[in-house]
């Protein structure tokens, strides 16, 4: 592993121990050139995914691109760091089970349905990107539609007995 701080090759690991969610194994390390500690993630990989892009080029499956446009989306509202990485290693394990080959699409829908799920503002922004608004008008359709599916269901009314 190499020193992010020195570019040593060898470092020793000082602690290990597994992630919150149990889907990583956090390593803690210390470099044997600079002796600074830094701290690593060990994840499982199911398979080698590759990307197929739009413009048909194709380029390795990237989580940290993943996490990137998660972290956006969810940029100043109050959820858990941890809930987000849940997101990001669902939709990761969803894709490698898909098979070798994924398009954007597949991914953009994944995470559109994760936001969703998770908080609607993220939702709502992460959407803007996505489906590349060019109108207020698309922001209110897609917060009307928002808004509709989590609004609480009206009480029934029950007839009531009237006494003359």
């Amino acid at each position: 592993m190499l020193c992010p701080f020195c570019a040593h090759e060898d470092s020793q690991v000082k602690d290990s121990r597994p992630s919150e969610d149990g889907a990583a194994i956090q390593r803690r390390r210390q470099c044997e050139g600079c002796g600074a500690r830094f701290t690593t993630f060990e994840r499982v990989q199911l398979r080698d995914v590759t990307v197929f892009k739009k413009d048909g080029k194709r380029e390795p499956f990237d989580r940290a691109k993943l996490e990137r446009a998660i972290g956006h989306a969810c940029r100043k509202r109050d959820i858990d760091a941890a809930r987000i990485d849940r997101l990001v290693t669902g939709i990761q394990r969803q894709l490698e089970t898909r098979g070798d080959e994924v398009s954007t699409d597949d991914i953009g829908q994944a995470v559109m349905d994760g936001l969703k799920a998770l908080d609607p503002v993220a939702y709502i922004r992460f959407a803007s990107v996505y489906k590349d608004f060019s109108e207020a008008g698309h922001f209110a359709e897609i917060a009307e539609a928002v808004g509709e599916e989590s609004a609480p269901p009206e009480p029934a009314t029950e007839p009531r007995d009237t006494l003359l």
